[in-house]
């Protein structure tokens, strides 16, 4: 199990959806943290906008960790969707089959103790604020439906203070930091650590 820490914004899948084409869909898969969001319907969509989703508890950590275990075990999983549109979980679920390699992605796995002690390898992404701010903006933008007021009222209530306050601090567990976010060098480093790894379970 290999997890992937990093600020909103750093770079995170980027980096991991490059490790899965080069190692191949059939040796690793990625689980996403963001997936395990709570479903919180008896909050008004108000109510649910102002929810602080960069904090730890927004997550049910405990059943993505119960998740993980399964599949290192090789059983299959049905994996919770999320629907950031409207801040709830999709009505329907996503078959997950084992694989020798898991990738783990989020900004604050590397933070949670539970998922931190499966992992055999720990990455963090370490890029700056203002770059990770402008991909949030972009993202959130095109992919979430947000509006560019919204995204940085966001930014300064919620997500500012929870990477100081978590993801910045869970840099100290990581086995490997990637600076700059997309750094080539880096990248191939931690490929051919995997292959290393796959290598091995096959």
């Amino acid at each position: 199990m290999i997890g992937i820490a990093g600020g909103s914004g750093s770079g995170k899948s980027t980096i991991a959806n490059a490790v899965l084409s080069d190692v191949g869909s059939d040796a690793a898969i990625m689980i996403q943290h963001d997936s395990y969001y709570r479903h919180r319907p008896e909050l008004s969509f108000e109510q649910r906008t102002g929810t602080n989703y960069d904090h730890p508890d927004s997550l049910e950590t405990a059943l993505m960790a119960d998740h993980i275990k399964a599949l290192l075990r090789g059983a299959s999983i049905r994996r919770p969707q999320y629907d950031f549109a409207e801040h709830l979980r999709a009505s329907t679920d996503v078959a997950v089959d084992p694989a020798p390699v898991i990738i783990v992605e989020g900004i604050l796995v590397l933070a949670e103790p539970e998922l931190r002690d499966l992992m055999d390898l720990k990455i963090y992404v370490d890029t700056d604020s203002d770059l990770r701010l402008a991909r949030r903006l972009e993202r959130d933008v095109a992919e979430r439906g947000r509006l560019v007021e919204s995204v940085l009222a966001q930014y300064l209530s919620t997500v500012r203070p929870m990477h100081l306050q978590f993801v910045e601090p869970s840099k100290r567990y990581a086995d490997f930091i990637i600076p700059e976010g997309y750094n080539q060098g880096a990248v191939g480093t931690v490929i051919r650590l995997i292959r290393q790894l796959v290598e091995k379970e096959l």
